[in-house]
């Protein structure tokens, strides 16, 4: 199982600690140990990147996160598409692969980090009110925003490359630690697919088609 690198720093301690108590349970301290091991292989499952780097067409927008998709709704995008649009809302739980992907190929011709509140990222106010990051794509149909938004536990956006870099379709975008969401912005032209209550793999969900 391929893992994230900003995993590494979690899983590591995780497991010293767990070998410890597995060697204190020896002695019949055997409880620590019991509830300490599910964490620590829940962490390794959380820093999971799993291989998703298969083109699937310029044509295609595709889901920037996995989860659950939490509400399609319509809304003016000021910030980088400066038009009309559709938000597609992912909602990655604790057991999601975390890493994002990027919604298709082009240039990043945007970025943007803001600071922000800590609430329940499924929360419709969570948009624009909670620590986030903006990643701005000029693509050959038409510009796409994706923005990372942190969560109640979500302490730590990362996002992988800076503007001028031209990026593949599933490409990492980066990643966001425990807990979380991913808003797409679509222009209000392009088909839109899924639905809210769907579910949603990163680089493989196919959520609108340009038009």
């Amino acid at each position: 199982m391929r893992i994230a690198p900003e995993g590494w720093a979690f899983i590591l301690p995780s497991w010293v600690v767990a070998f410890l108590l597995v060697g204190a349970a020896r002695t019949g301290l055997w409880l620590p140990a019991a509830l300490w091991l599910p964490l620590a292989f829940w962490v390794v499952a959380f820093f999971r990147d799993p291989p998703r780097n298969r083109v699937r067409g310029d044509e295609l927008i595709l889901a920037p996160a996995d989860g659950r998709i939490v509400s399609v709704i319509p809304q003016d995008e000021p910030e980088f598409l400066r038009s009309s649009s559709t938000r597609v809302s992912i909602f990655m739980n604790v057991f999601d692969v975390h890493v994002n992907r990027y919604p298709a190929g082009g240039r990043v011709a945007y970025r943007r980090y803001s600071r922000g509140r800590f609430l329940n990222a499924a929360a419709e106010k969570a948009s624009t009110a909670n620590e986030q990051a903006a990643i701005g794509l000029e693509t050959r149909y038409g510009r796409l925003l994706v923005r990372q938004i942190a969560g109640l536990i979500a302490r730590r956006i990362v996002t992988d490359h800076q503007e001028g870099r031209e990026v593949r379709q599933a490409e990492r975008l980066g990643l966001i630690r425990f807990g979380s969401r991913v808003d797409l912005f679509v222009p209000a032209s392009a088909r839109v697919v899924v639905s809210a209550g769907q579910r949603a793999r990163a680089g493989e969900t196919v959520v609108a088609q340009w038009t």
